[in-house]
């Protein structure tokens, strides 16, 4: 059968309606960026799991997204315009790069909110404008210390005879915070200040961690005892494993992460104890899917988040950890 020029134009038009329309109709969801600054970490996968449940169960889609330096942070957030989002969650590798990625989110008529570190403005204080979902990095380095101290009296410790190794990463305020206020809880129990001995890192990994602590403790190798803190279960792994190398046993060193990552699992797990006593288990369920849920709402329905959330911890050690997860849904 042939078809004269009109049909075929009319014809090739509907077409080109229908496939106008089947394109409209799948960028009809809502789309959510989650933006992180380190992709290959347990703590920030974990977010993304969560905030893909709570896109599955909301109907959204998800763009999920590594950023690893201030260039690659701005060209993500134009990315996703490009691919039609309305917003998105980001922990930054920056907090100081707050004001940019306002600024850029702005220009893109995207929404911001943060998640884990609170973005800073030129002033230096952080943006009020910009709803965040965060640690109350102070508490839970108050919950490691007050940890750490009451297992060091379980095993008859004297304070004044224990060693704190407090590896640091001052740069980054929430590290800070964390061991600040770990440092202040064994010193409030009767740890002279005198015996608290800065290690800082240059990353925020295992690794970092050991090569902070091994010339700290090979310079301090008078103390026997150590309490060992840091700003992740990684940064403390680290430390424990430098404790090691130099003779220490798991007896003389009380270890203390944050996070509940799945390095403290693996330590936990072992069939001995090591120096790794406890972390703080934080959420990332709560990080993941309830800041991706709560930037959906935001776009759908304009319900903007709270302007400030903090989150708390539980301690998770050998005997309970297990459980703990389970419940987290991890």
């Amino acid at each position: 059968m042939t078809i004269s020029r009109k049909q075929f134009l009319t014809l090739l038009t509907g077409v080109g309606l229908a496939v106008a329309a089947g394109c409209a109709r799948s960028d009809s969801r809502v789309k959510v960026g989650f933006i992180v600054k380190q992709p290959e970490e347990p703590w920030f996968q974990n977010e993304w799991k969560f905030a893909q449940q709570a896109a599955d169960k909301n109907g959204f889609e998800l763009i999920r997204i590594g950023a690893t330096d201030g260039d690659k942070v701005l060209a993500a957030i134009d990315n996703l315009a490009a691919k039609g989002a309305g917003g998105f969650v980001i922990c930054a590798p920056d907090p100081k790069l707050g004001a940019a990625i306002k600024q850029r989110a702005a220009a893109n008529d995207l929404k911001l909110m943060s998640v884990d570190d609170r973005l800073i403005g030129s002033d230096g204080q952080p943006i009020a404008a910009i709803p965040h979902v965060g640690i109350s990095a102070g508490d839970i380095g108050t919950l490691a210390g007050q940890t750490i101290a009451a297992e060091a009296k379980a095993r008859g410790w004297h304070l004044k005879d224990v060693g704190l190794l407090r590896i640091s990463f001052d740069s980054l305020q929430t590290a800070k915070e964390r061991t600040v206020g770990a440092r202040a809880a064994l010193i409030a129990a009767g740890l002279p200040a005198a015996n608290v001995f800065d290690a800082p890192q240059r990353t925020s990994d295992t690794e970092g961690g050991f090569n902070a602590a091994n010339p700290v403790l090979t310079r301090q190798s008078a103390v026997r005892r150590w309490a060992i803190v840091g700003m992740n279960d990684e940064t403390v792994l680290g430390g424990v494993r430098a404790a090691e190398g130099l003779g220490l046993k798991a007896a003389d060193v009380i270890g203390c992460g944050i996070g509940g990552s799945g390095t403290a699992e693996a330590e936990f797990s072992k069939a001995e104890a090591t120096g790794f006593f406890a972390t703080i288990l934080l959420s990332p369920r709560r990080h993941g899917y309830e800041t991706a849920e709560a930037m959906y709402r935001w776009i759908k329905d304009d319900t903007a988040p709270a302007p400030l959330t903090f989150t708390s911890g539980q301690v998770m050690n050998r005997a309970n950890w297990k459980a703990l997860k389970a419940a987290e849904g991890a």
